[in-house]
């Protein structure tokens, strides 16, 4: 039997290790699990969706629920399923009763998402885009919210990509410096100030200068970050807005 290795069952130390692992533990899942790759791409979906639509607290806080139910019956269904396969790799009568059960549970989740979904954005979906169009190009803060969501998305995923780094300390891209560019690019493209501009990329430069002379990224890295905040920022500006 093959010994457990002890720098993977280490307890956590810190909060950001915490936090790493956990990220590690999703993209596991994304990566071996198809239905979870549809899950997250739903549950983005629906949380942008929820912005530019006239929900109540009582309805976003809701499908927030529903999102996160959806997505931890996901998680814990692989989490059996390598559990299971860990223990035994010959059928079982009991392991496919173990793995169909946590089936069952993001099924019935499933069913209960679609049934909120469809009685809290029907008749709002059914409604001309034009309007979900219009509340964007005048909703600066809308879009900007928009940009940093996708700008943090794309980091992750690139990191997970170049196996460089954590997902929230180091590697490739540098994300600080890609949500300090992101920032700056919405509030030129919003404010329409070189004052308040030229402040915000300063405040930027000194951010990367920080996380450089701290040895956590190197020039490339966040270079790389800023390219990534100032393109998708602008790219969505242009997209969603009038500017």
């Amino acid at each position: 039997m093959e010994k457990p290795d002890k720098n993977r069952i280490k307890k956590n130390k810190t909060i950001v290790e915490s936090f790493n692992n956990a990220i590690h533990g999703v993209f596991f899942a994304i990566k071996s699990e198809r239905n979870m790759k549809i899950h997250i791409t739903s549950a983005v979906f629906i949380l942008i969706l929820s912005m530019f639509y006239d929900l109540s607290r009582i309805e976003f806080v809701a499908v927030c629920i529903t999102v996160a139910l959806v997505l931890i019956c996901e998680l814990f269904n692989t989490a059996i399923e390598v559990l299971v396969d860990l223990v035994t790799e010959e059928y079982h009568p009991k392991a496919k009763a173990a793995k169909d059960i946590a089936a069952g549970a993001v099924f019935i989740s499933a069913l209960a998402s679609l049934a909120i979904g469809y009685i809290i954005f029907f008749d709002r979906v059914s409604t001309d885009l034009d309007i979900v169009i219009n509340r964007l190009e005048n909703s600066p803060a809308h879009i900007t919210l928009i940009s940093l969501i996708v700008t943090v998305i794309l980091v992750v995923v690139l990191k997970y990509i170049f196996k460089k780094g954590t997902p929230f300390s180091g590697g490739m891209p540098s994300g600080h410096s890609a949500v300090a560019f992101s920032i700056t690019t919405a509030i030129a493209l919003w404010v329409r100030n070189a004052k308040v501009t030229f402040l915000c990329l300063i405040i930027s430069l000194l951010l990367m200068q920080s996380r450089h002379e701290g040895k956590i990224h190197n020039v490339i890295e966040l270079l790389a970050g800023a390219i990534i905040g100032f393109l998708t920022t602008l790219l969505i500006f242009q997209v969603f807005s009038n500017v």
